[in-house]
């Protein structure tokens, strides 16, 4: 069975079959999901049974790992339930127990729900975000998606001409404040210092460009 890429929107997304990921991947079927990247922004991968060494393994294919000693995480990796390498989006402490909602990570994870672009609050943000549901709510909880070259191309020329040369800061400090979280340490506070990114980007390869708009902008 061939690597095929099925069109999910108009606008991007498509949903990619003919592959297990659980396996080892030739750098031809690498380079052909990058490319399906370039063109689709996201992909998924449906009925995929990964194992945490298995996603980093396959992530490893696309550049280092992110980790929990660069800023961005007031929850220690010795405080998480899942190894290095991976990153805890549940509501679960280490020993798998349902947090509380007095739980001060609980409280600083509640800004993942705005709507935000992936790290971008680094100063090298995130090429890629690889997700996988390992147990699913029986209803909501769903992560959504939004194109932001096609919201690029929908501005007008005259719009598109003011956010040309623009600059944002972003800094977890912006989006943590924005759902009332305002207890950060010294430590912290230096840690999530605001970092600048263009509003516009361009991709390096198609050449399309995109709005970089995040929960973690805080001013322009």
């Amino acid at each position: 069975m061939s690597l095929t890429f099925r069109e999910l929107h108009p606008a991007f997304a498509a949903e990619v079959t003919g592959i297990d990921l659980t396996r080892p991947i030739a750098k031809d079927i690498i380079a052909a999901i990058e490319a399906g990247m370039d063109e689709h922004a996201v992909l998924v991968f449906p009925g995929q049974k990964l194992a945490d060494e298995q996603q980093i393994d396959f992530t490893r294919n696309f550049g280092e790992l992110e980790g929990y000693n660069t800023p961005g995480h007031i929850r220690k990796q010795t405080d998480s339930r899942l190894g290095p390498g991976m990153a805890d989006f549940s509501n679960l402490d280490k020993t798998g127990t349902i947090m509380s909602d007095q739980d001060r990570v609980w409280f600083f994870k509640l800004g993942d729900r705005l709507w935000h672009s992936d790290s971008s609050f680094r100063p090298v943000p995130a090429k890629y975000s690889l997700l996988s549901g390992r147990i699913i709510p029986s209803w909501g909880a769903n992560t959504e998606f939004a194109d932001m070259r096609a919201a690029y191309d929908a501005l007008d020329a005259r719009t598109k001409a003011e956010v040309e040369d623009l600059t944002c800061e972003h800094s977890l400090t912006f989006s943590r404040e924005a759902i009332g979280f305002t207890d950060l340490t010294p430590e912290e506070r230096v840690a999530f210092r605001p970092i600048r990114q263009r509003l516009v980007r361009t991709h390096p390869v198609t050449g399309r460009r995109s709005l970089f708009l995040s929960a973690h902008a805080g001013t322009i």
